[in-house]
């Protein structure tokens, strides 16, 4: 292979987790020119705005998608939670690299907001995010507390964060981790359950590109890539995106593949959530068993409540 061009957002985090993937390649085709196509997205254009206002999950994607398509790119990387569940015609998975952490942080202000999270009579926090799944699930666990909406990239948040008079702002663990700026005033959310595919990061490529499709190969996850498809049918059985507050977690421990996932109301009161486990040579339809049987212990009531509110 003489070339390969990689299409990627131009943030921090999107070149840190690019050049993860230019090394891999380099390590098979030394010889080969590997090259990064930096696409500004929709989500990077209106960064101010609700990820919801301007089209909900999918923004940070298209551009490069079309891109693809248009033969102006080879490969493209993502990370995983950002890509639909339905890939765009003509499109394929390639690899789903190794999983860094799926867990949300709180990025705290000071100690004391550390303390009225654990005293019941602490004063209410304000916390900022601009994810729809983490309000909802903060409000259902702190229901005094306000939510403000938090948009940009990873640097543009924290710093957004220092200027501000909110007491802390919930990130993706892996985000921060990956270019190497986890704050030490942090602390893990283990209580909250992650947006499906969170912390994976995913190359794709075009149909039936054979010489994309094998330069990929080698990197490929297994577990990752079963989890992952697991968390993402049970959003596509939910017919869930970025405006629903939709969370899955699949881990492989053991031989065995063990899932939770739930689905809340945007204001955090209602709230249906399902387990379930399986050999993983027998886990293939896990995703969407579990999301049936969510809706039929009260996630389906939630759900159409959701969609009603958004006509």
């Amino acid at each position: 292979m003489k070339s390969i061009r990689i299409g990627t957002r131009g943030s921090t985090l999107a070149l840190a987790q690019t050049a993860w993937v230019e090394k891999k390649l380099k390590e098979k085709y030394p010889e080969a020119l590997i090259e990064a196509i930096l696409i500004k997205t929709s989500g990077d254009r209106f960064f101010e705005a609700s990820v919801q206002a301007i089209g909900g999950k999918g923004i940070f994607t298209k551009e490069i998608e079309d891109a693809l398509l248009g033969h102006e790119i080879d490969i493209a990387v993502h990370s995983m939670k950002d890509v639909p569940t339905q890939l765009p015609e003509g499109i394929q998975q390639a690899a789903v690299l190794k999983r860094g952490s799926y867990k949300d942080l709180l990025v705290y202000k000071n100690k004391s907001a550390i303390g009225s999270l654990q005293s019941a009579v602490g004063s209410p926090l304000t916390i900022a995010t601009s994810s729809i799944r983490r309000k909802a699930q903060w409000l259902n666990r702190y229901p005094d507390h306000s939510i403000e909406n938090l948009r940009g990239n990873v640097n543009t948040r924290l710093k957004k964060l220092s200027d501000s008079n909110w007491d802390g702002a919930i990130f993706a663990a892996a985000g921060l981790e990956r270019i190497g700026l986890r704050p030490e005033n942090s602390i893990e959310l283990d209580w909250m359950l992650p947006a499906p595919a969170q912390g994976a990061i995913v190359v794709v490529c075009r149909e039936n590109d054979e010489d994309s499709s094998d330069a990929c190969v080698n990197f490929n996850d297994e577990a990752t890539a079963l989890c992952t498809k697991i968390e993402r049918d049970f959003l596509r059985t939910l017919l869930g995106g970025c405006s629903t507050p939709i969370s899955a977690l699949a881990e492989v421990v053991n031989g065995e593949l063990l899932f939770k996932g739930n689905i809340l109301s945007i204001n955090g009161t209602q709230k249906a959530e399902v387990e379930k486990k399986a050999a993983t040579d027998k886990a293939g339809n896990l995703g969407k068993e579990a999301a049936e049987e969510l809706l039929n212990k009260g996630g389906r009531k939630i759900a159409e409540e959701i969609r009603n509110a958004a006509k």
